[in-house]
């Protein structure tokens, strides 16, 4: 037992908690290959000096599409103030069925929307226990250039993040937090094997008397629970294996970046409120890369599209690899419904191909803290 605590006393305690030892890169000379830089924590790579599509190829852009807005009677827009009623716990639906509509005004806002689905690649370092010692060869060919390594990219305009290995970056190094031995100082005992009586505390008696205690045996020490007496456990890092596989690690991100604006409709209605209903599609372009949109009749439309293009080239096209782009036109709905209750005007709004409503003063409301949307 003593020639092991002796054995035992060379290895390195556990870290204190909240302390990591996980290095940025294998321990050790690493090698004179350019890819092995030693780094802090993950690094950014650009993407190749390729283009990502070709500027001055010429291509027929899609037309805009002839579009009116679905009518509004007085009895959608009355089924619609009634939806709305049932909907909120504090709105009385009398005055929803018994108010006079006198005006339906028809009016629509359009929603410019491009989406550029970007892939941005990350280089780190990762390690596991090396369990397969026969398989450790000479170092082979350099790995591929990170963006030579081919991953699937998920369905188009859907964020993902994987990870995968580089084929070829492996490096066998002995374990830095047990420096090769698979074991590591026991925290607890702190190498010793045993430690102080829980009972007597380590007087060798029982408190509050003059008998030896019988659970240390009157020595005031004992048997260490964590490491069973060894003064040392298994090495957690490398699971008792001694050498570590350190590879280079790709963090491969899939994002839908969206570029979002709404037209001035000149109506007392929250803004906000457009982003959770859907409009009628008039127009969509879809492309490696597209075009600013530059004849809309909508003038708000054009500069927003070449903003947008504009923006996303310059966010996106030196830091991820753009993969797909598409934008889109919506024609939303908005119907102002004047009506009269009770001898008094009142206003409320009609929104979305989904018939949403948004009353400001409904006439029949107790106050209860319900929110007005």
């Amino acid at each position: 037992m003593e020639q092991e605590m002796k054995a035992d006393s060379d290895l390195d305690p556990d870290p204190e908690p909240g302390c990591s030892l996980t290095p940025s890169a294998p321990p050790g000379r690493l090698d004179d290959r350019e890819w092995l830089v030693q780094g802090r924590g993950a690094k950014p790579l650009p993407p190749p000096l390729d283009p990502v599509g070709e500027p001055g190829e010429q291509r027929s852009r899609p037309p805009f599409m002839q579009h009116s807005m679905p009518p509004m009677t007085e009895a959608v827009a009355r089924r619609a103030l009634l939806r709305f009623v049932a909907s909120r716990c504090c709105y009385g639906s009398r005055a929803a069925g018994e108010l006079a509509i006198r005006r339906l005004r028809r009016l629509g806002t359009y929603r410019y929307r491009l989406e550029t689905f970007s892939e941005s690649r990350l280089s780190e370092w990762a390690f596991e226990p090396f369990t397969k010692p026969g398989a450790a060869g000479p170092p082979g060919d350099a790995p591929l250039d990170p963006w030579d390594v081919e991953v699937g990219p998920p369905p188009l305009f859907q964020g993902q993040t994987r990870r995968c290995r580089v084929p070829g970056s492996a490096l066998v190094r002995d374990c830095h937090r047990c420096h090769g031995h698979g074991r590591s100082k026991c925290g607890v005992c702190h190498g010793a094997g045993r430690t102080r009586c829980v009972t007597c505390k380590g007087s060798r008696r029982r408190l509050k008397q003059q008998k030896r205690c019988q659970l240390c045996s009157g020595t005031g020490r004992k048997r260490c629970n964590t490491c069973s007496g060894r003064g040392s456990k298994t090495c957690a890092t490398c699971r008792g294996e001694k050498k570590l596989q350190h590879f280079k690690q790709l963090v491969i991100r899939w994002k839908n970046n969206v570029f979002e604006f709404v037209s001035e409709h000149h109506l007392n209605f929250p803004r906000e409120l457009l982003g959770k209903v859907s409009g009628e599609n008039i127009f969509k372009d879809e492309n490696v890369v597209v075009y600013p949109i530059i004849d809309f009749p909508d003038p708000e439309i054009s500069l927003a599209s070449q903003r947008a293009v504009a923006e996303h080239s310059v966010a996106f096209a030196v830091s991820s690899r753009i993969l797909r782009q598409r934008q889109t036109i919506e024609l939303i709905p908005i119907t102002e419904v004047h009506c009269q209750y009770s001898g008094k005007p009142y206003l409320y709004y009609i929104y979305g191909l989904e018939n949403e409503v948004h009353a400001l003063d409904y006439p029949e409301r107790c106050c209860c803290g319900c929110t007005v949307v």
